[in-house]
């Protein structure tokens, strides 16, 4: 199988779906700032050695490539049968941000990215899912996009931010605070 098939040549590429559109398109950009996140996950996963946390990132990276393909579909012409997402995607972010945060010190200040590597890939990848958040948003004021995507991208970037704190605690990092004027 050739990977290239210059089909895209001219700054067009089709949907699930058949339906030709510019490149340039909401949904393209969308669906690519998705994979665009999975990537760094992967990066994430490589960086930090916690069998839970990288067992986790793997559901979420396959999540993401189903949430990339329903981007991906003309809600209109597609006639092809999509993997779902859940409610119950949610929650398992949710139930563990939740187990996470058990174990963490209270939150009491703001933090600035750093301190060990993986935590600072953490923080890439939460403000690249904040920027696929933000286009999925604007693509549904116009498009067709299942409510429980933009939910689950939202609770993502939450998830990313308390793993960056988990791994700094796992590592015996401090979390760097922000202290305005210095």
């Amino acid at each position: 199988m050739k990977i290239y098939t210059k089909k895209g040549d001219k700054g067009k590429t089709s949907l699930i779906g058949g339906v030709k559109v510019s490149k340039s398109n909401l949904r393209i950009h969308a669906y690519g700032t998705i994979d665009e996140l999975n990537s760094f996950l992967g990066v994430v996963r490589d960086a930090y050695h916690d069998k839970h946390a990288t067992d986790i990132l793997y559901r979420i990276q396959n999540l993401l490539f189903t949430i990339g393909s329903h981007l991906a579909s003309d809600p209109e012409k597609s006639l092809m049968k999509l993997p779902e997402i859940s409610e119950a995607d949610v929650k398992l972010l949710e139930d563990e941000i939740d187990s996470m945060n058990e174990k963490l010190p209270p939150l009491m200040h703001f933090i600035l990215p750093g301190g060990h590597i993986a935590s600072s890939y953490c923080h890439v990848a939460r403000c690249v899912c904040r920027r696929a958040e933000r286009l999925i948003v604007e693509l549904s004021e116009n498009e067709s996009v299942e409510s429980v995507i933009i939910k689950y991208i939202n609770r993502l970037s939450d998830y990313l931010f308390v793993l960056s704190r988990e791994i700094l605690a796992a590592n015996n990092a401090e979390e760097i605070k922000w202290i305005p004027g210095k």
